[in-house]
């Protein structure tokens, strides 16, 4: 079976492969596997049923230390950072393939540790994972720098290299799209790089740095080092020998980074962080069976762990009842179960931790007076399964019409006009992402060029593709883009080469 085939493996068929699956163990550092310098561990963990999975390395100030002597080794030897692009290139492309030979495994690995639905697993890990290394891979040797115009006395020409060693420090909810998403730019570019996992999804990047290896990247060039953020990634965010790093979280861990390296070395951080997306419907536009999915899956993809969930959903007063009666039904249609099962559209939260967070968010809205009409049902058994709610009539002072509550929680904040849409859509402390639904274009365009965020869909739901960036405004990132062409800013130093011709003897 080919692991890009749309139509997944059986249930029992997935189980089989779960059960036959060899789970890394230890941390990956100068192109092998390593156990912690001083012997400390930590379980990883299955949210369906809370049971172990594996125990990891929990690495400290010695493994950091030696992650960041390996990759700082293999990039001022130039095997990867001053090779032929067409090496990197080839490697890259030779990536994608393994990525794709083994993607069922790593689709299976993932949903395991993660609870995400298997089905989701497949399409990121066996489709746009290896197209995201096949699109940088084609990229690197068809960037170029300039020639800047000066009299004939000299050539100034500005050329790209890469930045050094870099970090890049991840999330739980898409662990490894994620990976994806700065691994491939930054070797692209040429860089040696440290990975960092959330300490609760580390297998699939452990998994993947094994395959680098086999595709024929350097030792040294890609290291993972597991642990928590607290201890492990903090220890990255001070190295003074890190030359940027590139984190996915919170504000709030993305603000330590910011302090770590104003008490480090000063590295250049790129920061994707939270969001509190809106999702407007314009009274023009018709309530059809396509905007209700739209509407349900952007509050509702990944049990709303995702920074980009469009969550606070803006609609005409005038037509609240009509909506909020076709979002109850269709949510009632979402399937809660085993994430192996291809039947599931939502497997657990990540744990317990976060289930309680989220529920702490709803009892808040009931408190505040938002209108509950939908509870959410909290299935039976173990794992940390959490049902959606559905709120209506927020009002933009609620705390859960301002704070990212990462979990299934849909809320509808009836509007007046299409001022007052866009003042409450950017009302808040962040600027990621915004859906709007109109049939006029003006309208569309209107609001597109208004909203403050980073990515604006227009009738759909979308964080694009590969060749358009993503990132925030305000509390929800830098000036750092993943994906797209912007995305190699964030690994590249920009160097000025001036040439005096007349020196040499050699102007006209």
């Amino acid at each position: 079976m080919s692991d890009t085939a749309l139509t997944p493996p059986s249930h029992a068929e997935l189980q089989r492969i779960a059960a036959g699956l060899r789970l890394p163990d230890r941390a990956f550092l100068d192109g092998d596997w390593s156990a912690s310098d001083n012997g400390a561990l930590f379980e990883t963990a299955n949210p369906a049923t809370g049971a172990a999975l594996s125990t990891l390395a929990h690495c400290g100030q010695k493994d950091v230390d030696r992650a960041v002597a390996a990759a700082r080794g293999s990039f001022r030897s130039g095997v990867w950072s001053r090779c032929a692009p067409e090496k990197r290139k080839e490697a890259l492309l030779k990536l994608a393939a393994l990525i794709r030979r083994d993607g069922v495994r790593l689709a299976v690995m993932e949903s395991l540790e993660s609870g995400k639905p298997i089905r989701d697993c497949l399409r990121e890990i066996t489709q746009e994972v290896p197209a995201i290394f096949q699109w940088y891979g084609e990229l690197v040797d068809k960037s170029y720098g300039h020639v800047a115009p000066t009299g004939q006395e000299d050539c100034a020409m500005v050329v790209r290299e890469p930045i050094g060693v870099v970090a890049a420090v991840l999330p739980w909810n898409f662990p490894l799209l994620m990976a994806t998403w700065k691994l491939a730019p930054a070797l692209a570019s040429g860089c040696s790089v440290i990975v960092k996992p959330a300490e609760e999804t580390s297998l699939t990047a452990l998994s993947l740095a094994a395959l680098a290896i086999e595709a024929g990247i350097p030792a040294g060039v890609l290291n993972v080092l597991t642990g928590p953020g607290e201890t492990t990634g903090r220890l990255i965010g001070q190295h003074p020998d890190i030359d940027s790093v590139s984190f996915t979280g919170s504000t709030d861990v993305g603000r330590l980074f910011l302090q770590y390296a104003g008490s480090s070395n000063l590295k250049t951080v790129g920061l994707e962080m939270g969001g509190k997306s809106p999702f407007i419907v314009l009274d023009d536009a018709d309530l059809t069976e396509d905007l209700i999915d739209n509407a349900v899956m952007a509050a509702f993809w990944n049990g709303g762990q995702n920074c980009s969930a469009n969550m606070r959903q803006l609609v005409a007063r005038s037509r609240q009842d009509a909506y909020v009666e076709k979002i109850i039904a269709r949510t009632k249609q979402i399937v809660i179960g085993d994430p192996l099962d291809p039947a599931t559209d939502m497997g657990p939260l990540i744990s317990a931790g976060q289930r309680n967070r989220v529920q702490a968010y709803v009892a808040k809205g009931v408190e505040e007076g938002a209108r509950r009409v939908l509870e959410a049902g909290v299935p039976n058994g173990r794992g940390h399964y959490l049902g959606p709610t559905v709120f209506a009539d927020l009002r933009p002072e609620m705390t859960i019409a301002r704070e990212e509550i990462f979990g299934p929680v849909l809320g509808v904040l009836p509007v007046d006009s299409m001022d007052q849409a866009l003042q409450i859509a950017n009302g808040t402390d962040y600027g990621l992402h915004a859906t709007v639904y109109t049939r006029d274009l003006d309208r569309a365009m209107y609001f597109a060029r208004r909203l403050e965020c980073g990515t604006v869909a227009v009738n759909g739901f979308t964080e694009g593709d590969i060749k358009t960036p993503f990132g925030g405004y305000r509390r929800s990132g830098s000036l750092a883009r993943d994906k797209g062409l912007e995305a190699m800013a964030q690994y590249q130093q920009i160097k000025t080469i001036w040439l005096r011709l007349s020196a040499m003897g050699l102007s006209a």
